[in-house]
């Protein structure tokens, strides 16, 4: 501040007024260059000093528009809008009158009915309740399991809560889907039931698109277990390539790393790069 507001910079525009009763007081000019930090001229003198000023506006613009194009992108992308329905999932709690929540839009009306029957069913007589999730795709978490996981923590945060509540994924892009719940839910369907159902039922119907087949006949082979049914079996697999398609969950915790550093990375684009810059500019005034 020193070098812009200096006496030889201060000299035209004082001595292009030399009728002005502000020349007999140089004081106040002294003081306010010997207090850089608490200089409150520019308010005064904004029309005549603007250089530093635009400096600081430009600054602040080139901020203002990299945050800008920031929100844009991720409100009008499609990851932005998957992020905000995974969140939207999260915030909003598990379903009042109904056992399904439909984000991906895949489900029609008849099978959402036959779901609440019976599910609604099944919470009457063992106290157990399941719930069903569609997502289009994920962008928060890795994998669908970890998702599942995150539902179920945030829709009943306590062991009370979960305990017998039971939560099925189906990612609708990915084609796969997962299964959590708490521990007298997975006791009482069973781990073989549990790991059919993820590697059958699910995948191989939603990679025929067959949306609604996927979820009803999974909440049937659910319920026949947990009743102590025979088992009604999944889906035979027709396409051996599309068999070594479907992961379980050891296998989708491989990329789960890769994950983490392409989220990684693009906080460090968003976040980091700006904030350098900004210094950079700074420490070469």
């Amino acid at each position: 501040m020193e070098t812009l507001l200096s006496p030889r910079a201060l000299s035209p525009p004082l001595n292009s007024k030399p009728t002005s009763t502000h020349q007999t007081k140089p004081t106040s000019h002294s003081l306010s260059l010997s207090k850089p930090t608490t200089f409150s001229g520019p308010k005064h003198l904004s029309t005549r000093f603007t250089k530093p000023e635009s400096r600081n506006w430009l600054t602040d613009a080139k901020q203002g528009l990299a945050a800008l194009a920031l929100s844009l992108t991720l409100s009008f992308s499609p990851i932005g809008t998957a992020l905000a329905s995974e969140f939207n999932i999260l915030n909003d709690g598990p379903p009042k009158d109904t056992y399904v929540v439909d984000d991906a839009g895949v489900l029609s009306r008849v099978t959402k009915s036959d779901l609440k029957k019976l599910l609604s069913d099944l919470e009457y007589r063992k106290k157990l309740r399941l719930n069903f999730i569609t997502v289009r795709k994920l962008t928060s978490k890795a994998d669908a399991f970890e998702y599942a996981d995150q539902v179920l923590e945030k829709w009943y945060p306590s062991i009370e809560e979960g305990n017998n509540k039971g939560i099925v994924v189906l990612i609708t892009s990915q084609k796969e889907g997962a299964i959590t719940g708490g521990p007298a839910f997975i006791e009482a369907v069973g781990e073989n039931i549990l790991d059919a159902t993820v590697s059958e039922n699910l995948p191989v119907l939603a990679t025929d698109e067959k949306y609604n087949e996927a979820v009803y006949s999974s909440a049937k082979r659910l319920v026949a277990a947990i009743d102590g049914l025979p088992d009604p079996g999944g889906p035979t697999v027709k396409d051996s390539k599309r068999e070594s398609n479907f992961k379980t969950k050891q296998e989708t915790d491989e990329k789960r790393g890769q994950f983490s550093l392409v989220v990684g990375g693009l906080l460090v684009i968003a976040f980091v790069v700006p904030m350098a810059q900004y210094f950079a500019y700074v420490s070469r005034k």
